[in-house]
This record gives structure tokens, C-alpha cells and sequence, in this order.
């Protein structure tokens, strides 16, 4: 069972995981999420009030395997030998500028910046396990090696990303709350929604940042 929101942000054994805030996730970005630039002065009032933050990064090779542009005329999809996979236009290709974390981001105490989608042949949508669900990224020993064992997930996008890494980290045993307020959706053909449902079935909590700012 998740526990109350008594365990408080600067508790030692809560973090912060804080998801893919990267340019080409901003407007304007080669993959953007609609006002993903909003989130920025509401994740760093947040970050300043937990102990341990970690940022998760997406940080592609050229020619990546989600890449529509590495399939010529396969899109939307592809099977791969996990299963379907999505092709997204290139984005946060590792050393690009929009591969680079918000500039506006100021979470100066965060531990580790952890970099995923880096095998070029897997993507990775969860900071904990990769798109192949045997790859571990290596944040769960992280977390658990230094005491944690719950998380707060925010940032980008809430329907990939931050709903694959809250399901992960409840399937690593994390207590594991989702801050609606400080994410935004693609919403892919009702992606939004199915998240949501799936979290909920999981055991992951949602609230807004004003639970833990008031």
C-alpha cells in the first residue's frame, strides 16, 4: 500500500525523479509536448524541496532504432524483436542541442543525471527498465543502495515516459506517486487516458504539487 503524504520530500528516504526535461520535448522541439516549457518554474519549486533528486535524460545515437527516419517508409510502426514499436521523428540525439536539459531547470543539488535510449537498437521510455523489459538502467540499486524507497515522477511526456518510469519503479517496489501538475501529455490516439487507467491498476498515486507545497 502507498503510504500517506506524511512522507514528506526532504524525508532521506524519498527522491525526486525528474523526466526528460530536454529541449526538443520544449515547443519548437523536433518531438515537442505542448507547453512542456510551463513545467520548468513548477519542478524547481518542487526540486527545492526534496533531498535527493535524480534527472533522467533521453540521450539517442544517430540513426536510433525509434527513429522513423531509420525505417524509410515503415511509419508509424515497426516490430522489433520486443515487440511493437512506435517511430518517432530523430530527437535528443546524444551532444545535440535538443538532447540538452532545459536551460531553466535549476535543481543544482540533483545526485545523477541518468541517460537513457543510449543502445541503439532499443528505446527506452522508462528510467528504470528499457523498451525490451530486460535491460535494467540501473536506477532502481541506485535508489535502493542509498535508502529509497519511495518516488515522486514529473516532467515529460506523462503518457510515455514519466507513466513507463511510475510503472516501473512500483514494479521495483517503490512507493511511487506521479505529480499531475508538473507533467505534460502527448496524448497519442488516447495515450493520456490508458496511462492514467494503468497507473491507477498499478498502485501508483496522483496528485498535484499543491499536496506537497501547502
Amino acid at each position: 500500500m502507498t503510504p500517506p503524504l506524511s512522507r514528506l520530500p526532504d524525508d532521506p528516504r524519498v527522491a525526486l525523479l525528474v523526466i526528460d526535461m530536454q529541449y526538443d520535448f520544449m515547443p519548437g522541439g523536433a518531438l515537442a509536448v505542448a507547453e512542456g516549457d510551463a513545467l520548468v518554474p513548477i519542478i524547481n519549486r518542487l526540486g527545492a524541496q526534496f533531498r535527493n533528486v535524480v534527472l533522467a535524460q533521453d540521450w539517442h545515437p544517430r540513426g536510433h532504432v525509434s527513429f522513423a527516419s531509420s525505417h524509410a517508409g515503415r511509419a508509424p510502426f515497426i516490430t522489433l524483436p520486443y515487440g511493437t514499436q512506435t517511430l518517432w521523428p530523430d530527437h535528443c540525439v546524444q551532444g545535440s542541442h535538443g538532447a540538452q536539459l532545459h536551460a531553466g531547470l535549476d535543481i543544482p543539488h540533483a545526485q545523477l543525471t541518468l541517460r537513457k535510449g543510449c543502445n541503439p537498437g532499443i528505446d527506452s521510455y522508462s528510467a528504470f527498465v528499457e523498451a525490451d523489459r530486460a535491460t535494467r538502467t540501473g536506477l532502481a540499486g541506485y535508489l535502493s543502495e542509498r535508502g529509497i524507497d519511495s518516488v515522486y515522477v514529473v516532467g515529460l511526456a506523462l503518457d510515455f515516459c514519466v507513466a513507463w518510469t511510475a510503472l516501473d519503479a512500483r514494479s521495483a517496489g517503490f512507493n511511487t506517486w506521479v505529480i499531475a501538475d508538473a507533467c505534460k501529455a502527448i496524448d497519442l490516439n488516447g495515450s493520456l487516458d490508458q496511462a492514467w487507467k494503468d497507473m491507477a491498476l498499478a498502485g501508483v498515486s496522483r496528485i498535484d504539487s499543491a499536496a506537497l507545497t501547502s
